[in-house]
């Protein structure tokens, strides 16, 4: 049974306080925040004192995902918000290591993200020093895309990968996820589905989510 985050930026920010107890009400098992740049994607959305709010107003995990470039410059910042999890772009780190090693420093978990054009065996020499790998199964920045089928190859060989080293990392899915398509993409290996318009724009978002996680 593959973990459900619950991704905020779907959310009504008018009523974020509804929405963050709509989520504590139900199975999902993590909240999934979203912080944009307009520099490494091109678009903005919240920062720290945002997530901050959020992490405030629940004890779920809070996964948060920067799709900013020189992440290393707010890591302590995100740690003080209330982040769990912090995951980096692949492509936005110079040095992955230490981006890594800063994050684990400060007591958090750390997560890896690859765009679609990344090949998953990039990630072979950082496996072994994270968490999670959040795989992007549309192009990052904006919400309500299609899920790239070409992702389902990629996850099987990251399963690979993560099996051959006996490792725990546990593989995201972020984008495109429906109800339709949940089954084929845990089946493939996933055990995190991102889920942002599925559950915000259902008429039931709290069955929704129970949907994905009897999948």
């Amino acid at each position: 049974m593959a973990l459900i985050a619950a991704s905020l930026l779907s959310a009504n920010f008018l009523t974020l306080r509804q929405d963050c107890d709509m989520l504590n009400n139900s199975s999902a098992d993590w909240f999934h925040l979203d912080v944009m740049d307009g520099r490494f994607v091109p678009n903005i959305s919240f920062g720290p004192m945002i997530i901050e709010f959020i992490s405030s107003a629940t004890t779920k995990f809070c996964d948060v995902h920067l799709m900013i470039e020189e992440p290393e410059k707010y890591t302590e910042a995100f740690k003080k918000a209330g982040a769990d999890n912090l995951t980096v772009h692949f492509e936005a780190c110079r040095h992955l290591h230490r981006n890594i090693q800063q994050i684990k420093n400060l007591g958090m978990k750390a997560g890896v993200a690859i765009n679609p054009h990344t090949p998953v065996d990039l990630l072979k020499d950082i496996l072994q020093d994270i968490d999670v790998v959040c795989m992007m199964s549309v192009n990052p920045g904006f919400g309500g895309q299609s899920f790239i089928p070409h992702t389902i190859v990629k996850i099987k060989q990251l399963k690979e990968m993560i099996n051959e080293q006996l490792l725990g990392v546990k593989i995201e899915i972020d984008g495109g996820v429906t109800l339709e398509n949940a089954g084929a993409i845990v089946e493939a290996g996933a055990d995190v589905l991102v889920a942002g318009n599925t559950v915000f724009r259902s008429a039931d978002p709290v069955a929704t989510i129970e949907a994905l996680k009897r999948i």
